[in-house]
């Protein structure tokens, strides 16, 4: 059975319309995101733009970007900066409410989403006295596996936050779990910093697709 195309379905089954009379609850997911979306583009209306994207992230949510999304025929610049900020302020506002901090693992939901970047990314928790999250932030994106990180940049807003602690986390490209020197001297470095600062750093997270660890763990903090 072939799927309608949007100009064939009653005007109270067209995704916007629909979301505006049962709410965004009622839509599947292909609604939602044609509703997002917006329009077609010559020879393929909104609904067949909303399936294809659909296809191509499938689940993997860590992999939507901006240039994945302009693979898709009828995905723009715009259109494409659209979903990805779309699904990024959704991922944030699903962590607002505030998770303490016990363990390494308790850190995962906020990093999962950079373990299968191409290129390194360098996050920085703020913590509470209460070793809640008050935010995470990209600090740097560096190139496959370089990644020039300054105190002041990692520091910047904790300090902002009045964070009483920060945990540190980046991924590895190559695959790899093994701390390098690098990453050793980068965390006594920010070890370091934070002391002046009156911001401890409690410990410092290798992520990969293959899983994680801990730098505190490992006996390097």
């Amino acid at each position: 059975m072939t799927k309608k195309k949007i100009k064939e379905l009653p005007k109270l089954d067209r995704p916007r319309e629909k979301l505006e009379a049962k709410g965004a609850e009622a839509l599947s997911d292909m609604e939602l995101l044609a509703a997002l979306i917006g329009s077609g583009v010559k020879g393929k209306d909104v609904l067949e733009v909303a399936s294809s994207v659909l296809r191509k992230i499938g689940r993997r949510l860590d992999q939507l970007d901006v240039k994945a999304l302009r693979e898709i025929e009828g995905i723009g610049l715009a259109k494409a900066c659209q979903i990805a900020a779309a699904f990024e302020l959704s991922r944030r506002y699903l962590l607002k409410e505030r998770i303490v901090i016990r363990e390494a693992k308790d850190v995962l939901p906020y990093i999962r989403h950079i373990a299968e970047k191409r290129q390194e990314y360098f996050v920085c928790l703020s913590l509470n006295g209460a070793s809640e999250v008050i935010e995470s932030r990209v600090v740097t994106v560096g190139l496959l596996d370089c990644n020039q990180v300054h105190p002041r940049e990692v520091f910047a807003d904790p300090i902002a936050d009045r964070a009483a602690s920060v945990i540190l986390a980046h991924n590895h490209p190559s695959g790899t779990l093994e701390p390098s020197p690098e990453d050793l001297a980068l965390t006594k470095r920010l070890v370091k910093a934070g002391d002046l600062l009156g911001i401890k750093v409690l410990d410092h997270i290798i992520v990969t697709k293959r899983g994680y660890i801990s730098l505190k763990q490992e006996g390097h903090l």
